[in-house]
């Protein structure tokens, strides 16, 4: 009961690292039609290429022993050597047609997922020698669907070659008084035709089970909202903490734009929105923004440099500028120097007049 509810809480997509994961164990969606049907198209190549030359290479070899039966020795070393040279000429006449099937086979895994070199899989577990684990595998859902494909594929394929070979039953019957090779001929044609056709509804059969198999995988691995939750902590780190840290930093921050505050030359106000303070000395490039703020810490920065007698001048339009572009220790940006100059050059008219 406990699986059946951790199973309906999974309603989330799985992420990408628990989809990572899954291919790390060796837990990949697979579809065993789909390497079926690759041996199958790799079988037809192989035929359809290969058979007449293959055929003729046999010929040859069994022929010719066949004809030279009597000279073969049968003592130990001779006939090793015989042994050895069949082996040998067989091989080279079927080599590359089980290298297509080879090919074949790798080619049906490597198209459904990408290489995963994994050792999880031959870990030994007690649920794969248990009889009561073995028994529910045989009677699960997996199982009584597995069954019900198989009868399908074989019903469809079935029913295909039966439509190849019904219109054809008159010519099989005659098969029996045939030459034989004519009989070699029909049977290498019908062989191919039968192929095709088996090909054919092969291709669509895989397609159909890929797409069942990966959504089976896919559902598999859905997530629930507490396991969502606990691999956003361990790739993103604790929200909790995290506010509290940005928190810290933002005070931290504010302390020391309120030390800097009393270092300005001029503070640049909305009235009551913005403040921005900077310092300006003979020698900068250009002014530097030592604190900024908006609402509660605008108001803080105009009480401090009220405080330290630094001037406050009012330019909502330049203050918002500033606000928006430079930060915390950086140069005013080159667009505002024009305005910036005319505020501190009235500043510096200011204090001569003062004088």
């Amino acid at each position: 009961m406990a699986d059946e509810n951790d199973t309906a809480d999974r309603t989330e997509d799985p992420t990408q690292r628990r989809l990572d994961e899954a291919f790390a164990r060796g837990d990949v969606p697979a579809s065993p039609e789909v390497n079926t049907w690759f041996i199958l198209a790799g079988g037809a190549l192989m035929l359809s290429a290969f058979s007449g030359s293959l055929g003729s290479s046999l010929k040859l070899t069994l022929g010719g022993l066949l004809a030279n039966a009597h000279q073969i020795a049968a003592d130990g070393p001779g006939l090793a050597h015989f042994l050895e040279r069949l082996l040998t000429e067989t091989l080279a006449a079927l080599g590359i047609p089980l290298l297509i099937l080879v090919l074949a086979a790798v080619a049906g895994g490597v198209i459904q997922h990408r290489l995963v070199w994994s050792g999880e899989v031959l870990k030994p577990k007690l649920s794969k020698i248990s009889p009561a684990a073995g028994f529910q595998r045989l009677f699960s859902k997996q199982a009584l669907m597995t069954l019900v494909k198989g009868l399908l594929k074989l019903a469809v394929i079935g029913g295909v070659m039966t439509a190849l070979l019904w219109p054809r039953r008159s010519r099989l019957e005659g098969l029996a008084a045939t030459d034989p090779a004519s009989l070699l001929s029909f049977t290498q044609w019908q062989t191919m035709d039968l192929l095709g056709g088996v090909v054919a509804v092969m291709a669509v059969i895989a397609a159909a089970d890929y797409l069942f198999q990966y959504r089976q995988w896919f559902n598999r691995h859905k997530m629930s909202l507490r396991e969502m939750k606990e691999e956003f902590r361990q790739t993103e780190g604790d929200p909790v903490v995290k506010g509290k840290l940005r928190m810290l930093r933002q005070t931290r921050m504010k302390k020391r734009m309120m030390a800097a505050v009393p270092k300005a030359s001029v503070v640049i106000t909305n009235p009551t929105h913005y403040a921005v303070a900077l310092q300006y000395e003979r020698g900068m490039n250009a002014p530097v923004c030592v604190a900024k703020g908006i609402d509660a810490i605008a108001k803080k920065i105009r009480e401090v440099a009220e405080k330290h007698e630094i001037p406050v001048i009012e330019n909502p339009p330049l203050a918002r500028a500033l606000h928006a572009t430079v930060e915390v220790d950086q140069e005013v940006p080159p667009e505002h120097y024009k305005a910036v100059a005319e505020v501190i050059g009235y500043l510096m008219r200011l204090r001569r007049v003062a004088r």
